[in-house]
């Protein structure tokens, strides 16, 4: 029996379970609606891209620049070493470019995407200082500098080497 029951006091609202019980469900969905609210004002939405439209009017073009690679027979061996890349592009030839443009493409997060650009340092190898970037799965470009062809791989942090073709996916 309950001994509110027998003195015949009632106990306060706020001294009672229920209430309590009853405020909690509200009260953690809009704790977690205003959580939500300051993330979503933190964090910019990258996935998105302003100008989709052109964005996907230049596929063609990309895909044009892998055909070029594809047709020259154009592949590449990437290497890493401490804060230097090296890449080796066979076949080789006279007709390769003077520096080439490396871009490191974060999956998820526009704003760790980084470039360099090698310098090119004996027939078909060139070499450049590596960005500082977080550990993980990049996507790598790499193209000419006169954006004629372009190579494609993935690279993950965790390797020293990795290999980029013509419209290589994963």
């Amino acid at each position: 029996m309950n001994m509110h029951a027998l003195t015949g006091k009632v106990a306060p609202w706020y001294r009672e379970p229920w209430p309590w019980i009853l405020i909690a469900l509200p009260l953690s969905a809009v704790i977690a609606g205003i959580a939500t609210l300051i993330i979503a004002i933190e964090h910019e939405d990258a996935l998105v891209a302003e100008d989709y439209y052109k964005q996907g009017l230049a596929i063609n073009q990309v895909l044009e620049r892998e055909s070029r690679a594809a047709a020259l027979g154009l592949r590449a061996q990437a290497m890493i070493s401490g804060e230097r890349i090296r890449i080796g592009l066979s076949p080789g030839g006279s007709d390769l470019p003077a520096s080439i443009i490396v871009r490191f493409i974060h999956p998820t997060r526009a704003g760790e995407d980084r470039s360099i650009v090698l310098g090119a340092i004996a027939n078909g190898w060139y070499e450049g200082v590596m960005p500082g970037m977080a550990s993980g799965r990049w996507r790598v470009q790499a193209e000419d500098d006169q954006g004629i062809w372009r190579l494609t791989g993935i690279w993950i942090t965790s390797e020293q080497a990795f290999a980029l073709s013509a419209g290589a996916r994963s």
